[in-house]
């Protein structure tokens, strides 16, 4: 063997190291983004299913459903966990629905949404 040949062998030998390491840092990294993807889409399925909620609550408070039957509906549609409020503001009727998004510890957030509709009685009250 010439000593061109036991160069190029020693030198190729001494890269795979770098391909392992790169490894061993690329693999957290990647996992750690996989997991941050995760928790943003379930987070933004728990946003959606607070609005979801909230609008039915309005529907059905708009409706003069019984305060029972509204929540229940809410509830039905919330995320586990939510915190549920109604409020009547003249011919308005609004509904808040507060849950906490899934995650780990203090990496959740406080997710809201809030639904506002017109309550039917009020409506063509006017007109005769």
């Amino acid at each position: 063997m010439s000593s061109s040949e036991t160069a190029t062998q020693s030198r190729a030998q001494g890269d795979s190291g770098y391909v392992t390491a790169e490894a061993a840092l690329a693999l957290p990294v990647l996992m750690l983004f996989g997991l941050a993807l995760v928790w943003a889409l379930m987070a933004a399925s728990a946003q959606i299913q607070c609005v979801d909620a909230a609008r039915v609550g309005a529907r059905a408070a708009a409706r003069q459903e019984p305060r029972a039957a509204t929540e229940a509906a809410v509830r039905q549609a919330a995320p586990d966990g939510a915190k549920v409020g109604f409020r009547r503001e003249g011919d308005l009727v609004r509904v808040l629905v507060e849950a906490p998004a899934p995650g780990p510890g203090r990496l959740g957030l406080a997710l809201r949404a809030e639904a506002v509709a017109l309550a039917e009685e009020t409506v063509g009250a006017g007109a005769t």
